[in-house]
């Protein structure tokens, strides 16, 4: 069974799920990519809570790394950049060039990319702290504006 919740933030709402091991989709509702199909989910805000506390803590400057448990299914080299991903620091940014180097893969800048774009689970795994090469914003789910926005939080503007 999965349950959501949408939280409210000040870049837009964020659909927030979970199963029974932890978190399976965060997304932004108004984002440039469709959003699963939640005909078998169930809204259940109590269960929620405790996620959508931490997103709070996030949007509110208060909270830089995630505790929360994690369910997201993936390729062994999603997963692998998904990881390189998390083991950016709050408020820097990386290239794609960066994360494929960070997973032994430096030829797979294209690949990791792809594995970027897939992410099903927007800022606990940070996908939007990936630039390009020549330090310009590129793609992003959520939008431009919302990567933008993000990244401007963490580095405290």
């Amino acid at each position: 069974m999965i349950r959501y919740d949408i939280l409210p933030t000040r870049c837009g709402d964020l659909l927030v799920a979970i199963n029974e091991r932890g978190l399976v989709h965060v997304d932004f509702v108004a984002g440039l990519r469709a959003l699963p199909d939640m005909s078998g989910w169930q809204q259940d805000h109590g269960a929620l809570a405790p996620f959508l506390a931490e997103f709070d803590a996030y949007f509110a400057g208060r909270l830089q790394r995630f505790t929360l448990p994690l369910a997201a299914r993936g390729t062994t080299f999603q997963q692998a950049v998904w990881q390189a991903l998390c083991d950016i620091p709050y408020g820097e940014t990386r290239s794609y060039s960066d994360i494929a180097r960070a997973i032994g893969k430096p030829n797979a800048v294209r690949a990791v990319g792809a594995a970027n774009g897939r992410n099903p689970l927007s800022i606990i795994v940070p996908c939007h702290r990936v630039i390009g090469q020549n330090g310009s914003l590129t793609g992003y789910a959520g939008g431009l504006e919302i990567k933008k926005a993000l990244l401007a939080l963490e580095r405290g503007n």
